[in-house]
């Protein structure tokens, strides 16, 4: 069994223009149900801890018609989170960055978070994040000064998707902060689209890749998981 750290936004408000953004519902939830069909144990983190903000939109009926995540998320079991600044990060195997608007406001620049994900890294665990999740592993630097992505083959929520009403409230363009030291890849044409740029760093596009993401995630750990008893037993 391998251990998750899921990191959610804790929310955004623009009361001027009436936005309010947070975490996306459906790239917690499937990612989530994937890990835990594979006996993999996830814990969730926020910037301040406590319930983020859920985006209000990501429960909607466009987006969740069967109403499914809207009961996990009723179900309370993100109600709870850690904040960013208590987690040990050397006690998990990956970590998960939830999308979502609100990760381009309070995860993309957070040093902390930075600094767990480099641990992760530098302890040979996987990095992932899906949809915006993206947006703080582009600021994220490793200890010799190196982008983590820099250099390699990602994806995250693309130019041509995002709402012209959302898009001059956002911070900056996810898709350019991405091309920027990055080999980025919209999927053109695929209902699902991810990408392992290495054997750490894995990236989804959208809330429609979220459940691929979860399984691909889920995946690996488990070869991991077993790569390590093999050798365990291997090894008397």
């Amino acid at each position: 069994m391998a251990k998750v750290m899921a990191v959610l936004s804790g929310g955004y408000v623009d009361e001027e223009n009436d936005y309010v953004t947070g975490w996306w519902a459906e790239e917690l939830f499937e990612p989530v149900l994937a890990l835990q069909d594979e006996g993999h144990m996830v814990g969730l983190a926020s910037p301040e801890g406590g319930k983020p903000v859920v985006d209000p939109i990501s429960l909607s009926e466009e987006y969740d018609p069967e109403g499914k995540y809207k009961k996990l998320y009723e179900s309370g079991i993100a109600d709870k989170t850690t904040p960013i600044v208590d987690v040990k990060a050397s006690d998990y195997d990956a970590i998960f960055i939830v999308g979502g608007h609100g990760a381009m406001f309070d995860l993309a620049h957070n040093k902390d978070l930075h600094a767990i994900i480099n641990i992760v890294y530098e302890h040979g665990g996987i990095v992932a994040a899906v949809c915006h999740g993206p947006a703080p592993l582009i600021y994220t630097k490793t200890k010799e000064g190196r982008g983590i992505l820099e250099g390699l083959n990602v994806t995250g929520y693309p130019n041509d998707q995002e709402p012209k009403e959302v898009v001059g409230l956002l911070p900056f363009s996810l898709e350019d902060e991405m091309r920027r030291i990055a080999n980025y890849s919209e999927g053109s044409g695929e209902k699902e689209h991810v990408v392992w740029g290495s054997k750490q760093i894995l990236t989804g596009r959208d809330p429609h890749s979220s459940a691929l993401f979860g399984r691909e995630l889920a995946t690996r750990l488990t070869q991991r998981e077993q790569e390590k008893e093999d050798a365990f037993f291997s090894n008397p």
